[in-house]
């Protein structure tokens, strides 16, 4: 006995002692909860350098990570538990960054680095539709006049004109006459860059045509677009049945197809917060997977007890797997887009949980499934849509336990509504920050929208797509087709009502790019480290997360919008008032000034913007006083001969045009030069004005390459002639001759 008290009594210090171990209130939470965080971490890196990052980098990783690995494993050192930690941290931070490395090198492929204008020919793979309301086509196997096969683009994509309609299937080879040019850059120095976007999807070229699209030849017969042409025509067949914008919408959500959703509906669901419900993701995956798990279930419940046969299946087991193939059949018929991948991983590993007899919900099934996309495409952790379904997902999950003791206390017929009422808030508090930040606008009264739509959703939407497929051999899918027709109804006319109220929707200042970081990260080790059982000094991480999201949240109350900003094409002008921000004209560069005042939490349209005090003079020479220089925007023809004649000291010139040497002792910013840089910013530091270019915060990337548009490729010397000629060379090119 004393024996026993006295081993009772040395478990017990060990256990003290161990509990005083840096790490060890990280490592009662499970070590698994921390992988994505710092698998994310390495990925960050990799995107934050301002060069490529080569061999030698990739090199030092993956000592680092073996590093690591030894780290991890040292079982017999003394506080083996920190070194474990630091070990396990190490091991997939180095992951991270070596994943995103092979990622890139897995797509990179070539960008159409200058103005082209001539013949397309390529191959359909996917049809959608823009922003302006136009369709486009995006073409793979593509063909350009006077390129060498390994100068081509793996992908382009091209708008159609406005009206066009008639879509070939995908799988058919098209001819058509395009504009097409590198993917643009971010509006401003820091902005959403959609270069790097493309460059991950293989999208090496974007433009328009103004031109029919001619049939080259016809769709192959076999081949992996076969399938996508039949969803397509499922899609095409459901928005017949249904019709309207609710056909576009049910054709949305079961099958991913949104070429048919007009831009007007795409407003109105965004500023009633139920744009989320539009674009597949966990919520629909969840719905459809729970629809098909708890049917199966009560199925074969109710066949065991009427026929006291197969009582030994396991149930639970069985409807799992029927779920995981009804999600993975979705997971097809959508088209396999990145939201709807990152879906059907988190439902795939929640049902694999409950088949190796875990809990389907909880911290560590989140994070396996976010190890297994980070894995699988490290870009996605830039994505909005990542970073707001799982900051939903693990707050539902944190707030589950909590909700299980006050529901006990609720009448059971309270439990539903108050369930519903509780995760709508909590899903919009944990993502209303990250899309105000990527998007500069709140839907206030979103959760609202969200309570009178989400469970229409799950009850008349989702479900009626597994009956409309059951029913159709027996020509029967009309019918769940018009009740997925009533939901959709129901969902648009509570967007359009909401949408309409005053004060629906406010524009928040965008923040720098350090802010969503530092939310996520702070957030993540506030809540993995944080213990109500210990001292508050013991809790020190936690605190240091929190102190993370105070410090992010500052910087969001402070940011300090650009007093001038530069498009990249120096068709647009603007300088910042006391009234707000002041394009140089009414009309011209639309895009990067709706982008620059959206993001300013600004939404006065550009005419109104432009009205403002500070710019006087022509359109053609528009004048304006910021600090000590005297900022001077020139457009169109003859800007040349113009800016010999203003360029004079604390003069800054900004053409659209190609300005040549100039004599006086002024700042010049022309077309050229603005090739090169990218758009620029520009903050007022003691009195002076301080430039910042698009170059300089993207760094030498590989999708950030930029260069003249008369430098058509490698075996086009045009950059060595003289002036006269080197202008007709880029005619040619452009095929403007």
């Amino acid at each position: 006995m004393s024996d026993m008290a006295a081993d009772t009594s040395s478990a017990r210090k060990f256990v003290r002692r161990d509990r005083d171990l840096p790490g060890r209130v990280t490592e009662r939470a499970g070590l698994m909860p921390w992988a994505p965080f710092w698998l994310a971490l390495g990925i960050g890196l990799w995107f934050s350098l301002p060069v490529q990052p080569g061999l030698a980098a990739m090199l030092v990783a993956v000592t680092g990570g073996a590093f690591g690995v030894v780290l991890w494993r040292a079982h017999d050192l003394a506080r083996a538990q920190m070194w474990q930690l630091t070990g396990f941290a190490l091991m997939l931070f180095c992951a991270g960054f070596c994943l995103t490395g092979l990622r890139a090198w897995r797509v990179d492929a070539p960008v159409l680095n200058f103005r082209y204008y001539g013949p397309v020919e390529g191959r359909i793979i996917e049809i959608d539709r823009s922003s302006g309301d136009k369709m486009r086509l995006t073409l793979d196997q593509v063909r350009l006049q006077r390129m060498s096969p390994d100068e081509l683009p793996r992908k382009l994509r091209i708008s159609l004109p406005e009206g066009e309609t008639a879509m070939p299937s995908p799988g058919t080879r098209v001819m058509l006459t395009g504009h097409l040019g590198p993917p643009p850059g971010p509006a401003e120095p820091g902005g959403f860059d959609f270069r790097r976007t493309a460059w991950f999807e293989g999208l090496g070229a974007v433009g328009y045509t103004r031109a029919p699209v001619m049939v080259a030849a016809p769709p192959e017969q076999g081949g992996i677009l076969r399938l996508h042409r039949l969803r397509m025509k499922l899609s095409a067949a459901m928005r017949d049945q249904i019709g309207g914008q609710a056909g576009a919408v049910s054709s949305a959500l079961m099958t991913g197809d949104r070429s048919g959703i007009s831009e007007a509906t795409n407003r109105i669901m965004r500023d009633s917060n139920l744009y989320h419900i539009v674009s597949i993701s966990g919520l629909h995956m969840g719905m459809l997977a729970g629809f098909v798990y708890g049917a199966l279930r009560l199925l074969i419940v109710a066949a065991q007890a009427l026929t006291r046969r197969g009582a030994r299946w396991p149930a639970h087991k069985v409807a799992a797997v029927g779920a995981l193939v009804c999600a993975g059949g979705y997971l097809w018929l959508s088209g396999g887009g990145v939201a709807t991948e990152r879906a059907f991983l988190m439902v795939a590993v929640m049902l694999g949980a409950i088949l190796a007899d875990r809990r389907a919900l909880s911290l560590r099934t989140v994070a396996l499934a976010a190890v297994v996309i980070l894995a699988l495409a490290p870009e996605a952790l830039m994505s909005p849509g990542f970073q707001m379904s799982f900051a939903a997902t693990v707050a539902l999950i944190v707030s589950y336990p909590p909700w299980l003791r006050i529901a006990k206390r609720l009448p059971w017929l309270l439990r539903p509504l108050m369930m519903l009422i509780g995760s709508s808030v909590l899903a919009g508090f944990a993502t209303s920050p990250i899309a105000a930040a990527h998007f500069g606008r709140m839907a206030h009264y979103g959760v609202l929208a969200n309570l009178l739509v989400v469970p229409i959703t799950g009850v008349l939407i989702m479900p009626m797509g597994p009956l409309a497929l059951l029913l159709a051999p027996l020509g029967l899918q009309w019918l769940p087709l018009w009740v997925m027709g009533l939901g959709t109804r129901w969902m648009l006319w509570v967007g359009t009502w909401i949408s309409s109220l005053g004060g629906a929707v406010s524009m928040i200042v965008q923040p720098s790019a350090l802010v969503i970081p530092l939310m996520g990260a702070g957030a993540v080790i506030a809540l993995l480290s944080w213990r109500r059982d210990l001292a508050p000094w013991r809790n020190l991480p936690a605190i240091c997360g929190m102190s993370m999201l105070f410090a992010a949240a500052t910087l969001w109350i402070g940011t300090d919008r650009p007093a001038l900003l530069i498009s990249g094409a120096g068709d647009a002008v603007s300088i910042m008032s006391p009234q707000g921000r002041v394009p140089s004209k009414q009309k011209g560069g639309g895009f990067a000034v709706s982008e620059w005042l959206e993001k300013d939490g600004d939404a006065t349209p550009q005419s109104d913007a432009a009205g403002r005090p500070g710019w006087t003079g022509p359109s053609e020479v528009r004048r304006a006083q910021l600090a000590d220089h005297e900022i001077i925007h020139l457009t169109g023809k003859g800007s040349d001969v113009v800016a010999q004649d203003l360029c004079d000291n604390e003069r800054l010139l900004i053409s659209d045009q190609q300005i040549g040497k100039l004599d006086g002792r002024c700042t010049l910013i022309d077309e050229l030069s603005l090739r090169q840089s990218g758009a620029i910013s520009g903050h007022i530091e003691g009195g002076k004005l301080r430039l910042f270019t698009t170059a300089q915060a993207t760094g030498e990337r590989k999708w950030s390459n930029s260069q003249p548009s008369w430098v058509s490729r490698p075996k086009n010397q045009s950059a060595n002639l003289p002036r006269s000629k080197r202008e007709k060379s880029r005619v040619i090119v452009e095929g403007r001759q």
